[in-house]
């Protein structure tokens, strides 16, 4: 044991003072939905969805149950199934792909920047077929792609572009910020996300009227606008709860905030971690992230993971094992993807939050740089 102790443990995500900072909005919205009786749809979800979509740049937001239907549903809305491909990163969470195989249509893995580990124009041309309709970007650990190249490519080649921002909630790259950049914007609120609700919860953004009227339609049992009895589409049950509304609507005031606070602690991570063992994961030139996670890379990382333990610093892996290996999809994988799978086996996720103090930060920044072998480059 080092002079770096374990009395006080530095956990890797601790969610208390973002609640505290909401309680009595929340518990004040919450009366009032107790007194209204209106725990499905009304006001609070379309005030909420009103908020979003002016928050993103964009005209309308359907509030989702999760952000698994939100990708789900935008495809089905879309019209993309059978007989499509979509290209998807294959360093993402599966429910990327998973809502692309709900949907009906096929993965297209492609592999992404070794720096930023971000889709890439070359990426998609690689992976892009002769079925392919559209192509999820993954604004992955809080950071947007060069979605201006990204989306020149797509409309000069008929694609549509969809943006995962389920980690992005307030990111931007140029003057935009995520999910106003392609046809939709797909958002999770889980809670552990910059925007969080106090369960499972997420939105779709678009300035497509069309398309949100389909989604609409898809989340409500595909009933018709303004019916109940009338389903002109085979839909689901995916509503946002007014519950989870009032909670979304308060953290949404303090999220430039609490993005400000993450932006400076990954800064402080940069400027303290050891380059010769440690290598955060880079940022998009022309972007503004909001570093939902604090991704970095090392070599041994079970040793290294071990030891932070033993000092009392709690850490993640996101993700160690890419897509295109887990064995449901590996059936839809053309060949190996050198960055991503690499990556897999290096990405360490460290304490981010936006509560977590400086001089925690240093802590876990000086215990890396203790306990990480060198790299090898």
């Amino acid at each position: 044991m080092t002079a770096l102790d374990v009395r006080s443990g530095v956990p890797f995500l601790d969610l208390r003072p973002m609640t505290e900072a909401v309680t009595e909005e929340v518990t004040a919205g919450w009366g009032a939905l107790l007194e209204s009786g209106a725990f499905i749809g009304g006001e609070t979800v379309v005030r909420f969805e009103q908020e979003l979509a002016a928050f993103c740049g964009t005209s309308y937001a359907v509030g989702v149950a999760n952000g698994t239907d939100a990708l789900h549903l935008t495809l089905r809305a879309l019209g993309i199934g059978p007989g499509d491909s979509v290209i998807v990163p294959a360093n993402t969470f599966v429910a990327t792909v998973e809502a692309v195989v709900l949907s009906g249509a096929e993965p297209r893995f492609a592999d992404v920047d070794p720096d930023t580990l971000l889709l890439t124009v070359d990426s998609i041309v690689a992976a892009r077929v002769e079925t392919t309709k559209a192509v999820i970007a993954v604004h992955l650990y809080g950071q947007m792609p060069n979605m201006r190249a990204i989306s020149e490519y797509a409309e000069s080649h008929g694609l549509l572009l969809i943006e995962d921002a389920a980690q992005a909630q307030g990111a931007t790259y140029g003057v935009r910020r995520a999910g106003a950049h392609g046809v939709a914007g797909c958002f999770s609120f889980y809670p552990g996300k910059n925007l969080g609700a106090f369960g499972d919860a997420g939105a779709v953004v678009t300035s497509d009227p069309v398309l949100d009227d389909r989604l609409r339609s898809l989340r409500d049992h595909g009933r018709a606008p303004g019916t109940h009895h009338d389903h002109i589409v085979v839909g689901t049950n995916s509503r946002l709860d007014a519950v989870q509304a009032v909670v979304l609507s308060a953290k949404l005031r303090h999220l430039a905030e609490w993005n400000r606070a993450r932006r400076h602690l990954m800064e402080l991570y940069r400027e303290l971690l050891d380059p010769d063992r440690v290598t955060p994961v880079a940022d998009q030139a022309g972007g503004h992230g909001v570093y939902h996670l604090a991704v970095v890379r090392v070599a041994d990382r079970a040793g290294v993971r071990r030891s932070l333990e033993d000092h009392g610093i709690s850490t993640g892996i996101h993700y160690p094992v890419p897509c295109h290996l887990m064995e449901p999809y590996r059936r839809y994988a053309d060949g190996a993807l050198p960055v991503a799978e690499r990556a897999g086996g290096e990405v360490l996720s460290l304490p981010m939050y936006p509560h977590l103090s400086l001089d925690d930060a240093r802590r876990v920044a000086e215990t890396v740089n203790e306990v990480a072998p060198r790299r090898h480059r």
